[in-house]
């Protein structure tokens, strides 16, 4: 092992990590227990060290031992106080977090004050009320926007409860300019308080228009204005380049489309859609060079950078990544004017237990990971496996290919958790996107600080960081539409433990070569070994898994978690009924089916669990039958769709069509209707080989009004409405009297659906269940008299 590597402080870290995960989801009572059990075991562990042993005048065999457990013993104390201080910061802000007024488990109606700290955007059409079936219209004037924000107060029956915890706002939004980061609304609606451990505490849905109580304090203020010139100066810069270049400024990531950030995951360069930590070190290297080269003294310069990464924090918004940098930065600068200079993991190490003493949410925090895991990945093996791979290729090169490597390795195991998926071109991404990334936070701060004076000169100045902006949008673009750009992987957890593990062997060989080769070459050869076989074990999934599929199917129902997305087939026309919340499973889905086009789209309603995907069909669709929209937000997405080259036609009961050598008919909504949302719901009654109906996420009351205008059945297979909840009509389902009863449901939904009621229902008109979750991509082929099924997975027993 290397000889420089000082891993004192790690196990700090780690407990700290461990207290702040493990205890987020526990009440402030047993956080204290665990903080008086770890201080009295710091303090107790500190005794020992100070009270030594009497010398003594014979050789005692248990010396040595002794001498090794009295190593140790310091590092084991550290661990044990930084757990013992995380648990302390859990217990005194729990009181504030979740007050026991606010904590009852259901949603309550009042007066809440909040702070913003988040750049409002856009609310998915339908949030709102997505899976649990509410829907919302838009209410008053403006447009539906979502945002973080701190809550401080609530209000109701007179009663005020204080408390200062992480909150999600839905409301109606006049004017979002007006919701800048550090201004204080006060907003009428429902708070919802969420599970322990969630990153918000409470969920809050406005009933009117935040108002603007205050706005930011002059320490935020002057970061307002910084960043309203410079989204002004970017404003006229055309495409995905001026998506990414505030994002990566400023770390205002509001403009990046769904599209793009999906592009991005898949190319591995998510984390350039915005600032991250590596722009805080950029910083600080400017202004230490810039300050060397007036004659600046050593600890004016180090006090200058301090105060600049400050400014840059507060400019770009503290998230976590950030945090985790500046942290690190401030304890490196401060070991140097200190005469002590510090690197390596000993910074990074004390950087994660200070910040999680001030803030226990970030040891649940994706982010805040990724970051610790990615700088330690670089600090421990870009040495190393730049020196083994300079054996092969010139050492630039070595070095260029060790650091995106090194990172990757680090965080691969939370990258499979996120996403059980295998990204092939992540190194040769990063590779061509990276250089442009610092080019383009040096410019755009360059752009900043001109924005505020010459708006006219920041504009022409903003195509320098554009440019390396676009670069790194084209990358993604290029890599992520590559074939095989994203291979899904069965089991994300098992991916996880199989990385951690080859994590440590390649550390292990990477370390331990130039001192101990045999054990370097040792390890190095199991590390290859097990890349070979999983990699061979994926391909052959992979081939199983696209040759298992029937190619006969007339009606697919795509796993695509808590949303509706099925496919219906005849001759060599195909329709699409809903998209599901996310493009890129249903992208997955249709690639798998081999769909390319779509000759009909339905639009049921407009929750996001039904039209969340619809990035992955825009530009591929024909026609497209769409309910009645509601709201500016709905407007744009028909708008888009028709601009995209669709046909975009209002559903209306009596409408009818053909697909291939099928008939379609429209049941619902009426001609003019008022509703909107689930009772809404586009249903339409496929009629060919197979009968089929598709009831949306129609409730009951709207069920049985399509009753009473059409003949319903009896049917083949029925598409069970909105996911299986309660709100249901047996008399619908008895008339429907179908065969098969697709239920399109994400695993562990949380809405306990489907429920015990439809299920009930099923049973008792003889309906087969089909249930996503449980079955995966669930596909319906031949005739009335002989049905047959294929699911991806087998049936529980």
């Amino acid at each position: 092992m290397s000889s420089d590597l000082d891993l004192r402080l790690a196990p700090a870290a780690v407990g700290a990590w461990l207290a702040a995960w493990m205890l987020g989801s526990s009440d402030g009572q047993v956080a204290a227990l665990v903080a008086a059990a770890a201080w009295l075991l710091a303090a107790g562990s500190t005794v020992s060290l100070v009270v030594r042993p009497r010398g003594q005048h014979h050789v005692d065999p248990g010396q040595a031992g002794r001498r090794r457990f009295r190593a140790v013993l310091p590092v084991a104390a550290l661990a044990v106080a930084a757990v013992a201080l995380v648990a302390t910061a859990v217990a005194a802000g729990d009181g504030l977090r979740r007050p026991a007024e606010l904590d009852a488990g259901h949603p309550r109606q009042g007066t809440t004050v909040l702070v913003v700290t988040g750049t409002p955007r856009v609310a998915q059409a339908g949030f709102f009320g997505s899976g649990s079936g509410s829907g919302s219209g838009s209410g008053a004037a403006g447009e539906r926007m979502r945002f973080d924000a701190e809550l401080r107060s609530f209000t109701a029956g007179g009663r005020s409860t204080a408390a200062r915890a992480p909150a999600l706002v839905f409301a109606t939004v006049g004017e979002a300019a007006a919701l800048t980061i550090g201004s204080s609304i006060r907003v009428e609606g429902s708070l919802t308080p969420q599970p322990r451990g969630e990153s918000h505490d409470y969920l809050l849905f406005g009933r009117s228009p935040p108002v603007v109580t205050a706005p930011p304090p002059p320490t935020l203020a002057w970061a307002v204005t910084v960043r309203t010139a410079f989204r002004t100066a970017t404003a006229a810069l055309p495409g995905d380049g001026a998506q990414l270049l505030t994002g990566l400024a400023i770390g205002d990531d509001s403009r990046v489309t769904d599209d793009l950030v999906d592009d991005m995951t898949v190319s591995g360069l998510t984390h350039l859609t915005a600032v991250s930590g590596a722009n805080c070190a950029i910083v600080v290297t400017a202004v230490m060079l810039i300050g060397g080269a007036v004659g600046l003294g050593r600890r004016l310069r180090i006090a200058v950078s301090i105060g600049g990464l400050a400014l840059f924090v507060v400019l770009v918004t503290p998230e976590p990544s950030v945090l985790r940098a500046a942290t690190m930065a401030v304890i490196v600068l401060a070991a140097l004017a200190a005469g002590r200079p510090a690197a390596g993991i000993p910074p990074l190490a004390l950087s994660v237990v200070v910040l999680l003493a001030l803030d226990p949410t970030l040891g649940r925090s994706t982010g805040f990971a990724l970051s610790v895991l990615a700088t330690g990945g670089l600090l421990v093996l870009t040495r190393p496996l730049a020196a083994a791979a300079a054996r092969l290729m010139p050492r630039p090169l070595a070095l260029a290919l060790a650091v995106p490597v090194a990172a990757q390795l680090a965080c691969q195991p939370v990258l499979f958790l996120l996403a059980p998926q295998v990204t092939p071109y992540t190194l040769p991404a990063n590779l061509l996107a990276e250089p442009a990334a610092a080019l383009v936070s040096v410019l755009g701060l360059i752009v900043c600080l001109v924005a505020v004076v010459a708006p006219g000169l920041a504009s022409l100045l903003a195509w320098l960081p554009w440019l390396p902006s676009a670069w790194i949008a084209a990358v993604a673009r290029f890599f992520a539409h590559a074939p095989l750009a994203a291979v899904p992987i069965p089991d994300g957890a098992l991916a996880a433990a199989a990385a951690v593990i080859a994590l440590l062997l390649v550390g292990t060989a990477a370390l331990a070569a130039p001192r101990r080769p045999r054990l370097g070459r040792t390890t190095a050869l199991l590390a290859t070994l097990g890349l070979v076989i999983a990699a061979g074990t994926l391909a052959g999934s992979q081939l199983a898994r696209l040759t298992s599929v029937p190619s006969d199917w007339q009606l697919a129902a795509c796993d695509i978690g808590q949303g509706d997305a099925v496919l219906v087939r005849s001759r060599s026309q195909t329709a699409l009924i809903d998209v599901g919340p996310d493009p890129e499973p249903l992208a997955a889905c249709l690639d798998r089916l081999g769909i390319h086009r779509l000759d009909l789209l339905v639009l049921t309603h407009y929750d996001l669990d039904h039209v969340g995907g619809l990035d992955a069909v825009v530009g591929r669709v024909d026609r497209a039958l769409v309910g009645p929209p509601d709201g500016s937000h709905d407007e744009r997405m028909l708008t888009r769709l028709h601009d995209a080259g669709a046909d975009v036609i209002q559903a209306r009961r009596g409408l009818t069509g053909t697909l291939g050598d099928d008939r379609w008919e429209v049941l619902w909504p009426r001609p003019g209707t008022p509703l909107r949302g689930n009772d809404a719901s586009v249903t339409l009654l496929v009629t060919g080989t197979l009968r089929m109906l598709f009831l949306g996420d129609l409730g009951e009351s709207a069920q049985r009004g399509v009753d009473a205008g059409a003949t319903l059945g009896p049917v083949d297979v029925v598409k069970v409405a909105h996911h299986g909840s309660a709100d249901q009509s047996p008399d619908v389902y008895a008339e429907a009297d179908a065969t098969l009863g697709v239920i399109s449901v994400g695993a562990d939904n949380g809405y306990g659906h489907p429920t015990d009621r439809l299920l009930g229902i099923l049973g008792r008109t003889g309906t087969r269940p089909l249930r996503t979750d449980l079955g995966g991509l669930t596909l319906v082929s031949g005739t009335p008299a002989s049905l047959e099924v294929w699911t991806e997975h087998p049936p529980p027993p």
